[in-house]
């Protein structure tokens, strides 16, 4: 038993040292590939840009295999960043798919050799019609890289895989300069946090540039009163509310303070009823701004142990309530 597991060990060990040769190897010829794409990027980056931000229409990306599958998700990227782009299988747009392409658009075409026979009708279409072709591969005579306007050459590394020829650090090359062409168009357009979160809504990084403007209640769904209401009638407000709370204003509509359930618990006697609202309010409440982030009204509202923040618009020197947020909004909408 003691022989067997002393055999059973050096294996292991011999297959750990293996696999994480293996995973280097392959990390370290794309770093290595990477720095010398990046090195390589020229004015024909610029100019790719410049193309897509002049298109009209939309990006239309394409690629055959491994290619194909890395256009989809550039296509995605720039979609989800700000440049409307669409996937169109190679060998899909011989049998009709053409008709996505349209004269408005611009074309990025995928290929590390450049002779992909499935590409052919594209090149065509849009030497045709005159659409923009950007084209990305490796070797700069292709039929690709001929017939493109703009030629983003990728340096000819070594792929990973033991034969050379599975593609790893080719593909890894392509969806970095991918990226690379989505962040530039975004910082080129001034792709903002709100139009991220537009585009995300339904994902955690666009929950966690949701606004209080978005949650909060406004115009009639505020509960307000005046500081002389009796408290009997503020208690029907915080009740109708159903924000635990109701804000009270001068005749102008300008904030004065705050009645909360805990206001009316602390200064709950038997005279309370006939008590004023401007008696038991809370004055300088927590305020919150419209454009702030819900995540940072959530923190205020937990490190100050409320429920509530009256909604103020910095732009309105009346300082009349814009909303009411409540930390249930916030819970429920899961910002941070």
């Amino acid at each position: 038993m003691a022989s067997s597991r002393a055999k059973i060990q050096p294996a292991i060990s011999e297959s750990v040292a293996s696999d994480l040769a293996a995973a280097r190897r392959v990390l370290s010829f794309a770093s290595e590939a990477l720095m010398t794409l990046s090195a390589s990027l020229d004015g024909d980056f610029t100019r790719a840009i410049g193309l897509l931000l002049a298109a009209k229409g939309r990006v239309i990306v394409s690629g055959m295999g491994k290619s194909g599958h890395v256009a989809r998700k550039i296509a995605a990227t720039l979609s989800s960043t700000g440049t409307p782009a669409y996937f169109v299988h190679p060998a899909e747009a011989s049998h009709g798919d053409m008709g996505a392409v349209t004269r408005h658009d611009v074309l990025l075409l995928l290929s590390w050799g450049g002779e992909t026979a499935e590409l052919s009708a594209l090149i065509t279409y849009a030497k045709r019609y005159r659409i923009p072709l950007i084209g990305i591969g490796a070797k700069p005579e292709s039929t690709l890289m001929k017939a493109a306007d703009v030629k983003l050459l990728l340096p000819l590394a070594p792929e990973a895989c033991p034969m050379g020829m599975a593609p790893t650090t080719s593909t890894t090359m392509m969806i970095s300069l991918g990226d690379a062409i989505a962040v530039a168009l975004m910082e080129r357009k001034g792709f903002s946090p709100d139009q991220y979160r537009d585009f995300h809504p339904g994902g955690s990084l666009g929950r966690a540039l949701v606004r209080v403007r978005d949650l909060m209640h406004q115009g009639d769904a505020i509960p307000v009163c005046r500081e002389d209401t009796p408290m009997s009638e503020a208690l029907l407000a915080i009740a109708s509310g159903r924000l635990g709370c109701v804000v009270v204003v001068d005749e102008a509509g300008a904030l004065l303070g705050i009645v909360t359930d805990g206001d009316v618990r602390r200064h709950y006697d038997s005279g309370f009823s006939a008590r004023k609202a401007g008696e038991v309010m809370t004055r300088e409440p927590q305020i919150a701004a419209p454009d702030q982030l819900a995540a940072e009204a959530l923190a205020l509202m937990t490190e100050r142990k409320i429920t509530q923040l009256i909604v103020l618009d910095p732009e309105d020197a009346a300082r009349r309530p814009a909303g009411v947020l409540h930390i249930h909004d916030c819970l429920r909408a899961g910002p941070g």
